[in-house]
């Protein structure tokens, strides 16, 4: 298995999601990455768009038998990872 671990260090909204899937996509796809930790450290917010950026890696991750992991969330991010049911399809962890 391939472990990489990305920090985007900026909050994870509309405007920026494109590029941020874009870069996972070929991470999982071109690089083989089958471990991949998103480190939320930096990162305040997180709207619906970047929420189906998460779903999105998870899934293409699981076609894989992969594993996304969420490290540094803040205490409101992981609120909403927890209430969108998203700690039931991959890790997440706080602070």
């Amino acid at each position: 298995m391939s472990k990489k671990t990305i920090a985007p260090r900026k909050d994870i909204v509309a405007s920026m999601v494109a590029d941020f899937k874009k870069e996972l996509q070929n991470m999982i796809v071109e690089e083989g990455i089958t471990e991949l930790e998103i480190d939320l450290s930096g990162v305040e917010m997180v709207d619906s768009v970047g929420l189906g950026a998460f779903i999105a890696t998870h899934n293409t991750l699981s076609q894989k038998n992969g594993k996304l992991t969420v490290i540094h969330a803040t205490e409101d991010i992981f609120s909403l990872f927890k209430t969108m049911r998203l700690d039931q399809h991959f890790e997440i962890h706080q602070g």
